[in-house]
């Protein structure tokens, strides 16, 4: 049977602590060597599941140990290579596109713009979550993908670690990224083209 818990103690120069039991309150020691998988060092704080036994010294001992949001985090991992993986192919086709005429480059340019802006609103919200300020809306963060920033967006997710592990917030960001592309394609048509055209003429 798994329990769920939260590591109270930790002494990580000595490789163990105690783990308190959410359900019951009951605490069992915890050995770093208890960790299914070390994908990092446990802190006081952490959630973990874990089997429980009694061993020799007739204490409760936590065994086969997991982080909770292990799953969530591979999850995640996975998301965000699918995400990398289209992000350069998505750039690559907007240089080819430009190269060849389909788009001016004025269209790079402004995605560049637009994604220099995300980032840092990604960067200033980061910020402000740490330091207990006022966050920037969610919403505001996905207007400026809608209008072209998700490159940036994305890059701030991958490298800051900001909202990357929140499936309600990428979910509707990857919306945004659909949004945009389709825009994006609009403006490959003769009436986009077109469009594009007047404003750089005006």
């Amino acid at each position: 049977m798994r329990y769920q818990g939260k590591i109270t103690v930790w002494k990580d120069d000595k490789g163990f602590g105690f783990v308190t039991m959410n359900a019951t309150g009951e605490k069992a020691f915890v050995h770093i060597k208890a960790f299914s998988r070390r994908s990092r060092r446990p802190v006081e704080g952490d959630r973990i599941t874990y089997e429980q036994i009694m061993d020799e010294k007739h204490r409760l001992r936590a065994e086969n140990i997991r982080f909770v949001g292990d799953q969530a985090s591979t999850n995640s991992s996975k998301s965000i290579s699918i995400g990398s993986v289209f992000a350069a192919l998505f750039c690559l086709f907007l240089l080819l596109a430009s190269l060849i005429g389909w788009l001016s480059f004025v269209v790079i340019g402004y995605y560049i713009v637009a994604s220099t802006i995300a980032f840092f609103a990604y960067a200033v919200d980061k910020s402000a979550a740490q330091n207990n300020r006022w966050r920037t809306k969610e919403s505001t963060l996905h207007f400026l993908s809608m209008l072209g920033g998700w490159p940036g967006a994305f890059l701030a997710q991958t490298k800051l670690r900001h909202k990357s592990k929140k499936e309600k917030f990428r979910t509707e960001f990857w919306i945004t990224v659909v949004l945009n592309c389709c825009l994006l394609g609009w403006f490959l048509t003769k009436s986009g083209s077109d469009f594009i055209k007047s404003i750089i003429g005006s």
